[in-house]
Order: structure tokens, then C-alpha cells, then sequence
């Protein structure tokens, strides 16, 4: 966990050769420049130590550089949420294009790195790389980049999960001194071509996870060199050849997930001609199998791992021939059944007449003596005996075998008993899952070993003090604890300081009450934190702001505080907003900003009840309680300031940065206590709510960067508090509503738009208003509007004129007595000039 700066005075060290500063935790800073002049360099491995930005160039000045590894760092983080800025990122891969200051780099490893992309143009002529691994960037659906093919001495290329798509390139056969070639996880849609089957040096293929179709072909039989074969989760049909029984030094072979149907006696007899003292893994899972599955099994002598669950093979199963530690079927002849069994050989069989004759009796005997049998055992490492339907009483002395289980799965029974304190079971276990079942009592001592422990769904009860404090002298190592579903009451104790590798801590639906304690905030790898319905009240610690991985935060159904502010901007979620957070409705702050979020704004934010009213006095005052002491930064009316007396006055709504997408639902408008709503760099569409001007506490609207159409609704115009407004870059037409407030607002915040009207310099005309109308009316009704207000405007001139004109035309008399009124009214008119 090394971290802070790299000193230059690195660069004293002249005759450095290997420079390894792998996983350590450097904080997000870049790759130090000056690494590029520590030129006796022949190996350096950055992966995993947390630099993030650009990779610095003067990295091209290592001309004695064999190996370079930056695997899982994050390079052009910075860049990728400022890409509306402009930024060029194929200037970030300049060091790459200095071919010939690297003239002897043999090794680049750049995996899960957050590349965005390989620029086109980029021409990589490293005549001595032997190893490329570009795994885990996630280019997209882009195609392999073409200079990858012009590096014809690769012996391994890596390029796991990028999703890249198309067929598998042609250009790939060229590349025939590859020995390990992994396209897995990629969005390729062709089936295997046969030139693949031709590279007669290859020792590892994997090119499972993608769309390959078709059959496999017989010419599998000439990868000669093969040691790993994954060709698993494709749509590949059809029989496996013969030929692949000819691969004499196969070492595993996974084919699950594809369409062949195949009797698993065929594929048992095919394997054995060059291979009953070889192959070490054979997954077959759901790869609709049927048949009987014989002894014939028993002359793979050095299988380890066996896979041929969810097929629909049947019996006999002839145990006494497995020989092999890790045993796994399901759904044989309909029986849900998992064995994972180490060491299972005759001598420590159930029963011989288990061995023999029909899964379904074996099954049944297994229910009935699981216990007794397992007493007996010395060589268990791995037990898996789940979802049998197990009812028995554990015996006590159960807990003091002298195995030495690594894996323990239980779960899903309905055994009874009780846990010893102490029990030696479990005190090397790496797993422990207990889970639905029937145990009582108080928790058990779990060791410093586990890693994941489930006692969920039983019936627990008392105190977890003793658990959680138990030798306080111990850390422990454990990453998931599920305790959900038991009788577990008390205060939690301020424990857990000593339990900070916890990555998963579920409690909910227990009888725990009291405030949480403020120690939670010493797990920091914490990501999923459940503390559903139990009676925990207060607030929550504020410590849990140390909590800085967590992702899933659940204490819904108890009495805390009702959580008025979740800030959890500038961070890399992904995925949609959860209608679950509606249930939030004391809500006055929601900040979601700069994310990855995307999809719509669900409906349900009207259920925001602190943000849909206005302030008063008397919550004023509780709130100013509960947070006295608190601030926030938050970005307000284009500005970011800090807030915190006034904190429990402000309620606003910033989702801005992200690709969120869909119109803005008029739910949002009921909002009417929210200050400031921030919807900019979205992909937002439709027209902005027409009844906006409900929301009368608004003093800061933000809407600029999306695809918004229509016109500015009037409504808007009664937002009398209003004090800073940006509608610029979207696709607004029409005339800017007049009111004392919009005219008074920067001309910059409506530009990028089709709008006419004071700020702005372009005024409006009456054929742009009719032409604006005209196109709603087209869009909306599918013809011309109709605008009645020039309508009436015509009808009242004609009827006025021809009002007074109509009777003087037609009377002679009224004709010379309204001329003579108009004499004798300019006479008296001129009379008063002159005077």
C-alpha cells in the first residue's frame, strides 16, 4: 500500500534494471516523467498501483525496455468525461508511435486500463514484442485495430473482453507463431474459420463469450500443440469430432454453453484414445448431453475438475471409479444434486452398494447417513451437500472433525442444531455457507481463515456482541458476511474495526436497535451495506463517509433520521436510476452528477415530499439540528460553493454529466420547494414541461447540452425567484416568453437554439411567430393551427369600418351632417392655433 510520490532521486540509481511497484496504491496521480530517464530500465511494472492520465512519452526514451506492464490503471480517465471539450486522445498514445526508441520491448501489457479507444491512424511497428495484452478496455463494438496484424512475431496476443465485433479478422492467420491467443468475451459473429485450426504452435485458445456459430470442425485436430482448448458459451452445433481425442496434449477442454446434442458416451469414447493420462478439466455444463454415464469415466485418471451439469445424463453412476477431487453433476435423472468431494475414492465411498445402481437410491441414502459418514472422514477438502433436503439433527460432534475443509456448503436444508463455540470444522475454512436452514443459538467463533460466511435464513438469536469482539486481537480476513433472515437483537458493538476486509455486510431483517456504531467507517473496501428492517434509529455515522466503494446502501424499515442528502457525484456508476430511491422522501439533496448513468428519470421522483414543499420555519429548525455541523459542496447556479448553516435550507436536483436520455417527465413538477435543478449534458428529448411554472421556489434551472424541442413554455415566465437560467444547446424554437425575469438574463443562456426575442439580438416578426406556429401545429396536429387572435383582429377592423362607413354611404343626409361636423370642428381647432 505504498503511496504518495515517487522522488526523483530514483534517477541516482544508475545501474537500476528492474523497477516493479505493482500493486500499491499511488492515489490517482500520473506516471511520473521522469521515470523515462532511469535509462538501464529492461523491466517495469506499474499494474494495479492506481496511476490514472496520460502515459507520459518520455516512456519512449527507455531504448533498453524489454517488458512494460500498466496493466489496471486507469489512462485517459481524465479525458474521457471532458470529451465535449475537444481533447485529442490519440496525442496520449505519442509514446507508442516512437518505434524506434523501443526497439527491444518484447513484453506491453495494458490490460483493464479504461482505454477509450486506439486511434486508426496509429502505425506500431515494435519488430521484438512477442506479448501484447490489451485485455479489458472495452473499446466497444469497433473492429480489431489493423496494426495489431502487421506485429507477425506476437506469441501472445490478449484481447479479452473489448467487445470488439465482426467476424474473427483474416488477418489473424499471419500470425502463426502465436502460442496463446485469447478473444474471449468479444461480440464476433462468424463461425471458427479453418485457417485458426492450421497454428501449429498454439498451446492456449480461448474464444469463449462470443456469437461463434456453425460446427466445430474436424481440422480442431491439428492444433497438435494444444494444452487449453475454451470454446465455451458460443451458439457452436453439431458433434464434437473425432479428431479432438488426437490432441495429445490437451491438458483441458470446456465446451458449455453451445447447441451440439451429443450422447456423453461418444464424447467419453473420443477423449480416451490419446488422453486417459492427460486431461486434468472437463466442463461439458449445459451442453445437452444425454445417455448413460458409465466406468468408462473411471479411465480418465487425472481428471480434476468435472463439469456436466444441466444436462440430462442418467444412470449408473459407477462412484467407485471416480478418482478425481472436484466432482460435480445436476439434474441427473431430475435429482437436483451437487457433490464437490475431495479425495472420493472406493476406500471412502459412502457404501458399496452405493456404488452401484440408481442415483435416486444413492440420494436417499445420502439423506439418511450423510452425518454418521462424514464422522468418518479424515481427507475432506471440499464438501458441497446442498439443497438435498436434509432433515436431520446436526450431531455436536460434528463440529470437531479433523478435516481440514476448505469449502463448506450446507445450505439450503433444513438441518437443525446448534453450532459449537470453537468448533474446529470450521476454523481453516475459506467458505462456510450455512445458509437456510434450521440452526439455533448464538453465533459461532469464526477464525482470522474465512473469507465468505452465510448464516442467513436460519434462526439465530441473542446478542452478536461475542462475535463481532471476540479477540479483538484478531483481523479477519473476511470479505462477505451474510447474517439476513435470523433472531439476532442488541446493540451492534463498536466492533468493527477489526473486520476490515469486509466487502459485503448484510444484517438486515434481524431485531438489531440502538444507533449504529461510528467504527463502520473503518471498512473501507465496504460495498454493499443492508440493514433492512431492523430498529436501528438515530442518525447514520457520519464516518460512513470513509465508506468510499460503496454501491448498495440499504436501511430501509427502521427509525434513523430520514436521510435528507445523498451526494454521490463524480464517480463511474453505471446503469439506470433506481425507482427504489424514490422511497428516499426526505430527500432535499440528490446529486448524481458526472456518473454513467443512463436511460430516463423515473415518474416516482414525485415522491420527493421535502423537495415538493416549500420551507418553513419549524422544519427549519429540526433540520438545522440534525446537521449542524455538516457541509456540502455543491454546484449551484453554475457555481460551486460550500454550504453548511444554511445547508438544511437548500434542496435541489443535479443529475448533469451523464447519458441520461428519454423527456423529462412532468412529474418532476410537483416539486414546487426545489431551488435548483441542474439536467445539463444529458440526452434529454421532448419539450420542457409546460407546467415548469408551478415549480415558484426555482431560483436556478439548467437544461443546456441536450436535444430539448419545442418551445420555452410560459409558465416559465412566472418563476419570479429565478436567478440564473441556461437553456443554450438544444433545439428550442419560438419567441423567449416576456417577463421581468427572462429578458434579464445573460443572451447566453438561450444560444445554440432557434429562439427569437430580447435577450437575444434577433427579434421576433409576425411571419416568424406564424412560421413557428405554423410547424407546431404541424408537428402536434398534423396540419395548420389555426391562430384566432389575428382571426378576431381581422373581423373586428372589417366590422368597425364598414360600422361607420356602411350608413354614411347609404344616407345622403347623414352624409352632409357629419361633414359639416367635421367643418365646424376644424374651424374651432384652428381658432385656438391662432390664439
Amino acid at each position: 500500500m505504498f503511496g504518495g510520490k515517487l522522488n526523483p532521486s530514483l534517477l541516482d540509481l544508475k545501474h537500476l534494471n528492474y523497477f516493479d511497484l505493482s500493486f500499491n496504491n499511488f492515489s490517482a496521480s500520473p506516471i511520473p516523467e521522469f521515470l523515462g530517464s532511469i535509462k538501464s530500465l529492461t523491466s517495469l511494472n506499474l499494474s494495479n498501483a492506481g496511476f490514472v492520465g496520460v502515459i507520459p512519452h518520455q516512456l519512449g526514451n527507455l531504448s533498453n525496455l524489454l517488458y512494460l506492464n500498466l496493466k489496471s490503471s486507469i489512462f485517459l480517465g481524465l479525458y474521457v468525461n471532458n470529451l465535449q471539450c475537444g481533447v485529442d486522445l490519440s496525442k496520449a498514445f505519442d509514446w507508442l508511435q516512437l518505434t524506434n526508441t523501443l526497439p527491444s520491448l518484447f513484453d506491453l501489457r495494458l490490460s483493464y486500463s479504461q482505454l477509450p479507444f486506439i486511434p486508426p491512424t496509429l502505425i506500431v511497428n515494435f519488430s521484438s514484442l512477442l506479448t501484447l495484452d490489451l485485455s479489458e478496455n472495452q473499446f466497444g463494438n469497433t473492429l480489431i485495430p489493423s496494426w495489431i496484424f502487421g506485429l507477425r512475431n506476437l506469441v501472445s496476443l490478449d484481447l479479452f473482453e473489448n467487445y470488439f465485433q465482426g467476424p474473427i479478422p483474416i488477418d489473424l492467420q499471419n500470425m502463426t507463431s502465436l502460442k496463446h491467443l485469447d478473444l474471449s468475451l468479444n461480440n464476433f459473429n462468424s463461425s471458427i474459420p479453418n485457417w485458426l485450426y492450421s497454428f501449429s504452435h498454439l498451446e492456449f485458445l480461448n474464444l469463449r463469450y462470443n456469437n461463434l456459430q456453425g460446427i466445430i470442425s474436424s481440422a480442431i485436430g491439428n492444433l497438435t500443440s494444444a494444452i487449453s482448448i475454451d470454446l465455451s458459451e458460443n451458439e457452436l452445433g453439431g458433434k464434437l469430432p473425432r479428431s479432438l481425442g488426437n490432441l495429445y496434449n490437451l491438458r483441458e477442454i470446456k465446451l458449455s454453453s453451445n447447441n451440439g446434442s451429443q450422447e456423453i458416451f461418444e464424447i467419453l469414447e473420443r477423449l480416451l484414445a490419446c488422453l486417459s493420462n492427460r486431461l486434468e478439466i472437463l466442463r461439458l455444463f449445459n451442453s445437452q448431453l444425454y445417455g448413460h454415464l458409465t466406468d468408462e469415466l473411471g479411465l480418465l485418471k487425472n481428471l480434476a475438475i468435472l463439469d456436466l451439469a444441466n444436462n440430462s445424463i442418467s444412470s449408473p453412476l459407477l462412484l467407485c471409479y471416480v478418482q478425481i477431487p472436484f466432482f460435480q453433476f445436476n439434474k441427473i435423472d431430475n435429482i437436483f444434486c451437487i457433490w464437490k468431494l475431495a479425495d472420493f475414492k472406493c476406500k471412502s465411498r459412502l457404501d458399496s452398494s452405493l456404488s452401484i445402481g440408481d442415483f435416486k437410491l444413492a440420494i436417499m441414502e445420502i439423506r439418511a447417513r450423510i452425518f454418521s459418514w462424514l464422522c468418518s472422514q479424515r481427507y475432506l477438502l471440499y464438501l458441497d451437500i446442498s439443497n438435498i433436503q436434509i432433515s436431520d439433527v446436526i450431531p455436536p460432534s460434528i463440529w470437531n472433525l479433523s478435516s481440514l475443509f476448505i469449502y463448506l456448503n450446507l445450505s439450503h436444508n433444513q438441518i437443525n442444531g446448534e453450532i459449537l463455540n470453537n468448533p474446529s470444522i470450521l476454523s481453516t475454512s475459506s467458505v462456510i455457507d450455512l445458509s437456510s436452514n434450521h440452526f439455533k443459538g448464538s453465533l459461532p467463533y469464526i477464525s482470522s481463515s474465512v473469507i465468505v460466511l452465510d448464516l442467513s435464513v436460519n434462526s439465530f438469536s441473542k446478542s452478536i456482541s461475542s462475535f463481532l469482539c471476540f479477540k479483538m486481537n484478531d483481523s479477519k480476513s473476511i470479505g462477505y458476511l451474510n447474517l439476513e433472515k435470523n433472531n439476532l437483537s442488541g446493540k451492534i458493538p463498536d466492533c468493527w474495526m477489526k473486520w476490515n476486509s469486509l466487502v459485503v455486510l448484510n444484517l438486515a431483517n434481524n431485531n438489531f436497535s440502538g444507533s449504529f456504531p461510528t467504527s463502520i467507517g473503518s471498512l473501507t473496501l465496504l460495498k454493499s451495506l443492508h440493514l433492512y428492517n431492523n430498529k436501528f434509529f438515530g442518525n447514520l455515522p457520519s464516518s460512513l463517509r470513509n465508506c468510499e466503494k460503496l454501491v448498495i446502501i440499504d436501511v430501509a424499515e427502521n427509525e434513523f433520521s430520514s436521510l435528507m442528502i445523498l451526494n454521490l457525484h463524480s464517480n463511474n456508476f453505471h446503469g439506470h436510476i433506481p425507482k427504489e430511491l424514490c422511497a428516499l422522501t426526505s430527500l432535499q439533496i440528490l446529486d448524481l452528477s458526472h456518473n454513467k448513468l443512463s436511460r430516463g428519470i423515473p415518474g416516482c421522483v414525485k415522491n420527493f415530499s421535502a423537495m415538493a414543499t416549500k420551507n418553513n420555519s419549524n422544519l427549519d429548525m429540526k433540520y438545522s439540528t440534525i446537521l449542524p455541523l455538516e457541509s456540502e459542496l455543491l454546484v449551484i447556479k453554475g457555481k460551486a460553493l460550500e454550504y453548511s448553516t444554511i445547508l438544511h435550507l437548500v434542496k435541489c436536483i443535479d443529475f448533469s454529466n451523464n447519458s441520461l436520455s428519454g423527456e423529462i417527465p412532468k412529474e418532476v413538477t410537483s416539486l414546487q420547494g426545489l431551488q435548483s435543478l441542474n439536467l445539463s449534458y444529458n440526452f434529454f428529448i421532448g419539450s420542457i414541461p409546460e407546467n415548469i411554472g408551478a415549480m415558484g421556489s426555482l431560483e436556478s434551472i439548467d437544461f443546456s447540452m441536450n436535444q430539448l424541442s419545442g418551445q420555452i413554455p410560459s409558465s416559465m415566465s412566472s418563476l419570479t425567484f429565478l436567478s440564473h437560467l441556461n437553456l443554450s444547446n438544444n433545439n428550442l424554437t419560438g419567441k423567449i416568453p416576456l417577463s421581468t425575469q427572462l429578458q434579464s438574463f445573460s443572451a447566453l443562456g438561450f444560444i445554440g437554439n432557434k429562439l427569437c426575442g430580447l435577450p437575444l439580438s434577433n427579434n421576433c416578426t409576425i411571419n416568424d411567430v406564424n412560421l413557428d406556429k405554423e410547424n407546431k401545429g404541424s408537428k402536434h396536429n398534423g396540419g395548420l393551427e389555426v391562430d384566432w387572435f389575428f382571426v378576431s383582429m381581422a373581423l373586428g377592423f372589417v366590422a368597425g369600418f364598414w360600422g361607420v362607413c356602411g350608413p354614411l354611404l347609404l344616407n345622403k343626409q347623414w352624409r352632409i351632417m357629419y361633414f359639416q361636423f367635421l367643418d365646424h370642428t376644424g374651424y374651432k381647432l384652428k381658432s385656438l392655433v391662432l390664439l
